[in-house]
């Protein structure tokens, strides 16, 4: 048997084949633009998804005899994107994605309605999805009238795939339509943003079979009939699978185009003024919290555009020992900023430039910055009671050990680097795949990575690093009056 995890993410989709034990096989890459038609906007074609999987399906065919063996697929997705979809099935308009602000305004009305925060259990941000239908009902009211389907990405590979309206539950979180501490979708919600349940896709857990491969895909990949999809996850609900965060606490700092804190909870605990995001796990009885900032790696990308140089240079020519924080101090708020801000208007800025400033101080300064926003998120989740003793260091940025140390250093905890490749999103999905195929206790099929090496905090910069944590907070109140 072999199982496939699909990873849709933002600028590319990853499926990975992996065996009956979850032992990777072999993977494909596929990549895909994104639309930025106005500023603060951003959009994609799903039809790109459809092409990126039909392209990697084909080639994890060609290349692994173990693809004919598929027996069950999960697909893990960027969340928030709305897809919208006509009564005949057909896109009406291209996806609004995670990463777009166009509707600050609904969402600050609608987070400002009676009970909303109370039963959704979270600020509604101007990413989530139910203010992008609000922004599409007041600007593009020819659209809205159409909309048979609203779908997140992931539900829309689902949907895909099976010929069937259907999404997980820890996907659908995000939406500001699902009571998250009852798991399904709130009648309240949808009428405060004037939607109806049946434009709604039917709820399954993650782990669950959400419905069975159709039977023209099935044929064209080469595979049997009675191939299972599972619920399948959001992005990081899925990498939380991944590297097996079920219990309380346990749980991972990813450094990509967002950085992201979560941790993994037992119960339901809720606490949207310090702007956690509180989500259904993808795995029934389990829930997590989250800390998001917009810009982590993008910072990093950034300063690669301005400078000529790539990202790994820049980190690179900082060396292996961690320096005190330096006389440069960067805020990391190119595209505005989540936790604990909610502030979708904030924009970056550097501070302490001279004629003296290197292209070294600038790239220490953006290290430092994305640590300090990471430790916002690391201070609103403890405020939520969740004791957390480490976190798995994943993502792109964790390549860098130089900006690993400056994380430890200034969360004041270790970080565990994972041992191998596989260990993201993409396992997370496959694994979901294997559970709602077989029988398999959750224990035996999420289980932690190997650690090739823990990072501890840097003891003799600790108190400096506080104190410039200090200064950076104390900075963002004049920041954002600036402005």
């Amino acid at each position: 048997m072999s199982f496939l995890g699909i990873d849709l993410g933002t600028s590319g989709l990853r499926a990975l084949l992996v065996d009956e034990s979850g032992t990777p096989v072999g993977s494909a890459q596929r990549e895909y633009g994104v639309s930025n038609p106005r500023p603060g906007w951003s959009e994609q074609d799903p039809a790109d998804w459809i092409i990126a999987l039909d392209g990697a399906v084909a080639e994890l065919r060609s290349q692994f005899p173990e693809f004919a063996a598929l027996k069950g697929i999960g697909v893990a997705g960027h969340m928030h994107g709305a897809t919208l979809l006509d009564v005949s099935g057909q896109v009406l308009r291209p996806c609004i994605l995670w990463n777009d602000v166009r509707s600050e305004k609904e969402a600050a009305l609608l987070d400002g309605a009676n009970r909303v925060r109370e039963v959704s259990g979270n600020i509604v941000f101007p990413g989530f999805t139910a203010p992008k239908l609000s922004w599409v009902r007041n600007n593009e009211p020819e659209i809205f009238a159409k909309i048979d389907k609203v779908l997140l990405p992931a539900a829309f590979l689902n949907y895909y795939l099976t010929g069937d309206y259907v999404a997980d539950k820890s996907d659908s979180s995000g939406t500001s339509w699902l009571d998250v501490g009852k798991r399904n979708w709130s009648d309240y919600l949808l009428n405060a943003g004037q939607m109806r349940l049946d434009q709604m896709p039917r709820l399954v857990e993650g782990s669950e079979r959400a419905g069975t491969l159709r039977s023209d895909l099935a044929a064209q990949w080469g595979v049997g009939r009675d191939v299972v999809v599972a619920g399948g996850a959001g992005d990081n609900a899925a990498a939380a699978c991944g590297i097996g965060a079920l219990n309380e606490g346990a749980g991972f700092v990813s450094l990509g185009t967002s950085g992201v804190i979560l941790v993994a909870r037992k119960r339901y605990a809720a606490s949207p003024d310090a702007a956690v995001h509180t989500f259904c796990h993808a795995v029934p009885g389990h829930w997590y919290q989250m800390g998001v900032m917009l810009s982590a790696t993008d910072s990093l990308n950034w300063l690669s555009r301005i400078t000529g140089k790539p990202p790994a240079d820049l980190t690179y020519a900082l060396g292996k020992k961690l320096q005190p924080p330096g006389t440069v101090r960067f805020f990391p708020y190119l595209s505005g900023e989540r936790t604990p801000h909610n502030d979708s208007q904030i924009r970056g800025g550097f501070t302490g430039l001279s004629t003296g400033t290197t292209t070294k101080d600038l790239t220490r300064a953006v290290l430092e910055g994305v640590a300090f926003g990471l430790r916002d998120s690391f201070q609103a989740l403890q405020s939520t009671g969740v004791d957390i003793q480490s976190l798995m260091a994943i993502g792109g940025g964790s390549a860098s050990i130089y900006w690993l140390k400056q994380i430890a250093t200034v969360l004041d905890i270790p970080l565990l680097v994972p041992s191998g490749r596989e260990f993201g999103a993409a396992l997370g999905a496959a694994r979901l795949g294997l559970l709602a195929t077989t029988d398999s206790a959750l224990s035996d099929v999420l289980t932690a990575p190997d650690i090739s090496e823990t990072i501890a905090p840097e003891r003799h910069l600790r108190a400096a690093m506080e104190d410039a944590y200090g200064a950076f907070r104390n900075a963002y109140s004049g920041l954002r009056q600036i402005q």
